[in-house]
């Protein structure tokens, strides 16, 4: 009797195995945004984890002297991974990949964003580590003693672990069909297959990349060449060729979304610089960013060629040898000198590399500034100072000239001096969002002393000037504040809506202003510049069409796979209503959806494949 209620003793495998499952679906309901419709999902949610934990962790049956380490060791590399991905999830609302993790040369510079991501509380997240260890030093009564594993126990175990893994594949995919073929979206894959599963998929997905470009040929490049000169729509003729000759100036504006435009705090004007701006300019107030993993980078990539950015990490770590039609190279053949000004590291985000392959003659990075603590902040030198000690270096250069500036301060997490703050803090649980706001007023008016100092140069009268929001400041995660903020839900509908960014282009001359609403996105930018400039792209491969072209199909596509028109949006498989912002057939959507797959497909294929090195312009 006393040996039928003796309490089962539990091995170390089985123990490290549990503790690390269920910390995992903690992890999910309480770090990870994911969605869950159905009970099926949240099934499939909790089981798997399991699968894999089984297979790495049964690797121990076969040691014996290092089983212990091997347990110990495995349980660190896998909590820290899934750390690394809660971190990364509280700024991106994504999930990791190894292109990302490959982008070392930036983490030296993410210095107070990582700080502001980290909490103390994050050692709970390493508790059964510390728990096993204990278990392994103390050796508790529950423990098994001199574990050993016959080949039939062993051979059970396996089976069982397979088992496990094939029914969760079975699972996923009726409930996701195509689960493993339609990647846009990495929460659903971590969903379905589960983090560490997701993460040797991302490795293959490496892999292939890799491959496509040795296996790649010219022949690949005719089908994407029909596509996008069947495309191409006419310029406006009174435009076109219009301002030939004349400089360009882009400014990157660090974290702007469109909310914040005409936006005030307690009466005071956010963007007053830029709403006056806008009075005499012509401002697209439904233009999307596209960027993904690359954020910035990704904006610039998108930008200067036309083309979308991939979808795991980032084309200027990833692809950074690859042969591109950039702007600065297209402009190089039509007399233009180029030049970049960035008080960053040039090697961050690989600018060093990439500027050269897209035919940039200048880079002004930190070290052609005075950077100290009382100009510097975040990320450094305050955007004020940026501006004002680059005049003299833009002034310098030969005309006519193609300039880039990428601003900083505007950077999560958004401090600023006390000095510098010139409206206050929102209110609200976001110290994010409560932040934001004093930091686009303060970019605001770095704008307006470097337009005014355009103005006193003579440059302003003689140069086009663009200004785009890169990507968004405000997350996902911070979706409640942001709907406090709105006054409104924030439906998927509604989060899409956020991704809108502002594109501000003025014209020598211009004074009168005009409010474009068609939708509109970062990849348009290169053809409307180049048809301003006069130069003629309809031998160029790229996706974008001319925002002043009167027969341009007004379509945004995101990295992600949505989509928004005039008149739906697409988004999380919901198609919506812009009249109405509610759900409709999904049939409404299908021939858009067919356009943004091919799109992003065959951008993928001129990347991963190298493909412009076969196309001869000429």
């Amino acid at each position: 009797m006393d040996r039928l209620f003796k309490p089962r003793k539990i091995s170390l495998i089985m123990l490290a195995i549990l503790l690390l499952w269920l910390k995992t679906y903690i992890v999910y309901k309480t770090s990870f945004d994911m969605k869950i419709e159905n009970w099926r999902q949240e099934f499939i949610l909790f089981i798997n984890p399991l699968s894999f934990l089984m297979l790495i962790f049964g690797i121990a049956l076969f040691l014996n002297r290092r089983r212990n380490q091997y347990i110990l060791l495995t349980s660190f590399l896998l909590s820290f991974i899934l750390f690394a991905n809660i971190v990364f999830f509280r700024f991106f609302n994504d999930f990791l990949t190894l292109p990302v993790l490959f982008q070392t040369s930036n983490m030296s510079d993410l210095g107070s964003s990582v700080h502001d991501l980290l909490n103390w509380t994050d050692i709970l997240y390493f508790l059964d580590f510390f728990l096993l260890a204990a278990v392994i030093k103390h050796r508790p009564p529950f423990l098994k003693e001199n574990e050993s594993y016959t080949t039939g126990s062993k051979r059970v175990y396996y089976l069982l672990a397979f088992a496990i893994t094939f029914f969760n594949f079975a699972i996923s995919e009726a409930e996701r069909p195509q689960l493993l073929t339609r990647t846009f979206d990495r929460e659903i894959l971590v969903k379905n297959i589960g983090t560490y599963q997701y993460h040797i998929y991302d490795v293959l997905l490496q892999t292939k990349s890799s491959a496509q470009r040795a296996f790649a040929d010219g022949r690949k490049l005719v089908d994407i060449e029909n596509y996008v000169h069947s495309k191409q729509t006419e310029p406006d003729k009174e435009l076109f060729g219009r301002y030939k000759g004349r400089n360009v100036i882009y400014i990157s504006m660090e974290s702007l979304q469109t909310f914040p435009i005409g936006s005030t705090i307690n009466g005071q004007a956010v963007t007053p610089f830029l709403n006056d701006f806008i009075k005499e300019s012509y401002y697209f107030d439904n233009f999307y960013h596209q960027t993904g993993q690359g954020k910035t980078s990704d904006a610039e990539f998108i930008t200067e060629n036309s083309l979308y950015p991939i979808g795991r990490g980032a084309v200027y770590f990833t692809n950074s040898q690859n042969t591109f039609r950039a702007t600065p190279r297209i402009l190089k053949n039509e007399g233009y000198y180029s030049a970049v000004f960035h008080a960053n590291d040039r090697t961050f985000w690989n600018r060093d590399i990439m500027y050269d392959n897209f035919g940039y003659d200048e880079f002004f990075d930190v070290s052609s500034y005075t950077v100290n603590e009382e100009n510097s902040v975040n990320w450094g030198l305050k955007d004020i100072d940026f501006f004002k000690q680059s005049m003299p270096m833009l002034k310098s250069l030969p005309e006519p000239f193609y300039a880039k500036f990428i601003t900083l301060t505007n950077h999560f997490p958004f401090t600023l001096d006390d000095e510098d703050m010139m409206v206050d803090l929102y209110d609200s649980d976001s110290r994010t969002l409560n932040r934001y706001f004093p930091a686009v007023r303060y970019m605001d008016e770095a704008l307006k002393l470097f337009v005014q100092d355009l103005k006193e140069s003579g440059l302003y009268d003689r140069t086009v000037i663009v200004l785009y929001g890169d990507h968004y400041g405000i997350s996902e995660n911070h979706n409640a504040e942001m709907a406090e903020y709105l006054g409104t839900d924030l439906t998927p509908f509604q989060s899409t809506q956020l991704q809108r960014v502002p594109l501000i282009i003025h014209l020598p001359g211009q004074k009168e202003g005009q409010t474009i609403s068609s939708v509109a996105a970062q990849i348009d930018l290169r053809p409307t510049v180049l048809h301003l400039l006069g130069i003629d792209t309809s031998d160029h491969i790229q996706f974008g069409e001319d925002l002043f072209s009167p027969s341009r199909e007004n379509m945004a596509i995101l990295r992600d796979g949505s989509f928004i028109t005039d008149d739906i949006v697409y988004t999380k498989e919901t198609c919506y209503s812009k009249v109405t912002e509610n759900p409709i057939d999904n049939s409404d959507c299908e021939l858009y959806a067919e356009k943004a797959k091919m799109e992003l497909d065959y951008s993928d294929r001129i990347i991963y494949g190298d493909l412009l090195r076969f196309y001869d312009n000429d």
